[in-house]
């Protein structure tokens, strides 16, 4: 597949509705989050997800709605739960959403703790640093896909942490952009364009059951 066609976007794609997309989708996720609390099940959180969707009028969802608690938070977009936990006192969640507003794909997801557990703290702010520094990376140096996932794992284990490569980002554009079969960011060797690519990070505690992940557009 050509550089051209795993770029390609559709005929109502216009970059600053994409920036739209990720600011609301971003809203969502920060509502979302500050209403998930200690004895909440993980599908009451998603539940409640719904309700915030629904309240700030979104067009649809494109990937499903996904909350992991506690040690969910190992397992990847394509895996079930295990059950169907409640949130402890000292506990780490995340939440990732695919949104569509005004025809344009959001696709959003962050780490959050409750509690005082420091490791976990440690483990949620790692995945916003290595999200930072591979971010800017793509920005100053021009590297292709490959090399930001081959830097990213660098760099997670600069930290102490375990980055898992089964996850290697994808594209987004107006809906709906899996026309394009563009493949995972962590495969493509060309250097993304803005706008079009959401850089995911997921990280694993070396030790203990939790981990963390955060995502967003290289805008």
């Amino acid at each position: 597949m050509s550089n051209t066609t795993q770029q390609a976007v559709g005929g109502q794609f216009v970059l600053e509705s994409m920036h739209y997309a990720r600011d609301k989708t971003w809203e969502v996720v920060e509502q979302v989050a500050a209403r998930i609390q200690p004895g909440m099940l993980e599908s009451e959180a998603v539940s409640e997800c719904k309700r915030v969707l629904q309240e700030l009028e979104m067009e649809r969802i494109w990937h499903p709605i996904l909350i992991r608690f506690g040690e969910n938070t190992l397992r990847t977009f394509k895996q079930r739960s295990e059950e169907d936990p409640r949130l402890k006192e000292d506990d780490i969640f995340f939440v990732d959403l695919g949104v569509v507003w005004k025809g344009h794909e959001g696709d959003a997801g962050a780490t959050f703790v409750v509690g005082a557990d420091a490791e976990m703290k440690a483990c949620a702010e790692a995945a916003k640093t290595v999200f930072d520094e591979v971010e800017h990376h793509w920005r100053t140096t021009g590297s292709g896909g490959k090399a930001l996932y081959d830097y990213a794992a660098e760099r997670a284990s600069a930290l102490g942490w375990r980055l898992n490569l089964d996850i290697k980002g994808h594209r987004v554009s107006d809906f709906p952009h899996a026309i394009f079969k563009a493949g995972n960011l962590g495969n493509f060797e060309p250097h993304p364009e803005a706008g079009l690519w959401i850089l995911e990070i997921q990280l694993a505690h070396p030790t203990r059951p939790f981990g963390s992940f955060y995502e967003d557009l290289l805008a």
